[in-house]
């Protein structure tokens, strides 16, 4: 994610790109997604989700814009290399200075148009072949300070996803087996409040099977972060598989229970104490843009890529509207869970067990898979933010400080809360806004200005974005910013209510 230039990969086609895409962005977010509509109402839902949807699209096509802009400058970069060694063969054969075209080389490049490239070059200098990634980009259009800001938010985005997941696995574990033993069968999604210190097995209680679990879970998965971890294409094609599986099925059982006139929902239109976390949820839902370099650049034919974006992003609304819909009509407001896949394993709901044990421990099988790669992706961008030119790490730094750094603070969230709705909620709120709307507009607004002061002002990006016009970078940028406002107000003022 960090990283600079990497290998583009096998190419694929821009419909196999869109199904990537998709997957990307629909992952676990999605699971909380119907408890946030049911706290916020089905109309204020609805639209917020439409319009950060449209948001999301707008800053993804500002990050593909910048993906071709650096492409175009590296590309420039090494044809101004190669015309500086050639004149290099040539002063060593006594020609004159006067021939030579560059005196200082890239110092001067950067501050007056270089012509004789857009001409020669103008219909592919932008065609996006390399796959720079958003750390890269960073680096190439951001100063110092800017470059640093950009590490901090992933991180902080990081963190949260980790502690994410570090705490869904306990509490699908936790629910389904406590709800399993004793006289709690089958109960997990019938409306039965429970609290942490109910008992679970004997004189265990929940809140002790759920730390007993998270303590399982790192000492299974923690390990990896000290090491490096690759996708392979099986666990990618095995975990897609389970998830559409239970997407669908959920969808499907919520909708047979509806049909048979068994729905219990009865949502609001409006709830404005439930926006907060919504707000969270659905930037968090629609996150892609610190992956999309991976997704677009291996894409064989990319004229259309924004129209294929935006069909995906259509799709995808439609599916979350489909998912959260058909569970607030089908359960309480009160009965939905933080992870809606919990509310299928009552014998009420489905008398399958099998399907059953399968939706509950969901989360389990696709987030244990996803936990070390997130954690080493981590673990890098620490290394990457704290790395000088030439530097090396004593082992003990490389090897124990930067994974324990990556693992103990996420863990340690997990350990003192559980409630999944208000972690995925601020990760998403906080962090997830400054990935997903304001370093992309800021990598436009840079990305754009380069492309003039080296191209010239007549240099077209092929692949700009259909927002163009700067007022909707700066529409963007107040957008980003007031929400960190309302965000932080909204929180301040219901911790003072309490």
């Amino acid at each position: 994610m960090a990283g600079g230039i990497t290998d583009t990969g096998e190419l694929y086609s821009p419909y196999v790109g869109l199904v990537y895409m998709f997957n990307l962005i629909v992952g676990t977010g999605a699971l909380t997604m119907p408890k946030a509509f049911a706290t916020a109402g089905w109309l204020v839902s609805l639209v917020l989700l439409m319009f950060l949807g449209f948001m999301s699209y707008m800053t993804t096509t500002f990050v593909v814009e910048a993906m071709a802009a650096a492409n175009a400058q590296l590309r420039w970069k090494r044809m101004e290399k190669r015309k500086e060694d050639d004149e290099d063969e040539d002063s060593s054969s006594g020609v004159s200075d006067s021939d030579v075209l560059l005196q200082d080389g890239y110092e001067r490049a950067e501050t007056r148009p270089i012509l004789s490239v857009q001409r020669r070059g103008s219909p592919n200098i932008f065609e996006i072949t390399e796959r720079v990634e958003m750390g890269q980009m960073a680096s190439m259009f951001f100063n110092k300070v800017g470059v640093n800001l950009f590490y901090f938010c992933i991180i902080i985005y990081l963190y949260g996803d980790l502690a994410i997941y570090a705490a869904a696995v306990p509490v699908s574990l936790m629910q389904v087996t406590c709800s399993a033993t004793g006289n709690h069968s089958c109960s997990v999604g019938d409306g039965t409040k429970y609290n942490d210190t109910d008992k679970c097995w004997g004189p265990i209680r929940r809140i002790d099977a759920y730390r007993l679990y998270l303590a399982a879970f790192t000492l299974l998965l923690g390990p990896f972060t000290f090491f490096n971890v690759q996708k392979t294409k099986y666990l990618q094609i095995m975990t897609s598989l389970m998830r559409w599986i239970a997407f669908i099925l959920m969808i499907i059982l919520a909708l047979i229970r509806i049909s048979r006139g068994q729905a219990e929902g009865h949502p609001s239109m409006a709830q404005l104490s439930g926006i907060r976390n919504l707000f969270g949820v659905c930037v968090y839902s629609f996150m892609c843009q610190h992956s999309l370099p991976s997704l677009i650049t291996p894409i064989s034919k990319k004229k259309h890529v924004n129209k294929l974006v935006l069909l995906d992003y259509v799709l995808i609304l439609a599916f979350y509207s489909l998912l959260s819909f058909t569970a607030i009509y089908c359960f309480r407001n009160d009965t939905l869970m933080d992870m809606y896949t919990l509310n299928f394993t009552n014998c009420e709901i489905i008398n399958v067990a099998f399907i059953r044990y399968f939706l509950g421990l969901f989360p389990v099988f696709t987030i244990s898979t996803n936990f070390p790669i997130i954690a080493v992706t981590l673990r890098n961008n620490w290394k990457t933010l704290f790395h000088r030119e030439g530097g090396t790490y004593p082992w003990v730094v490389d090897r124990i400080v930067f994974p324990a750094i990556t693992l103990i603070p996420p863990v340690l969230v997990a350990f003192c809360t559980h409630d999944l709705e208000s972690l995925v909620g601020i990760t998403g709120a906080y962090a997830g806004n400054g990935i997903q709307y304001l370093i992309p507009a800021f990598l436009a607004y840079c990305s754009r200005k380069d492309t003039q002061l080296v191209f010239g002002n007549g240099t077209v990006n092929k692949h700009l974005s259909p927002f163009r016009h700067t007022f909707w970078i700066v529409f963007v940028l107040i957008w980003g910013f007031s929400c960190f406002v309302f965000v932080t107000a909204n929180i301040v003022l219901s911790e003072s209510k309490l």
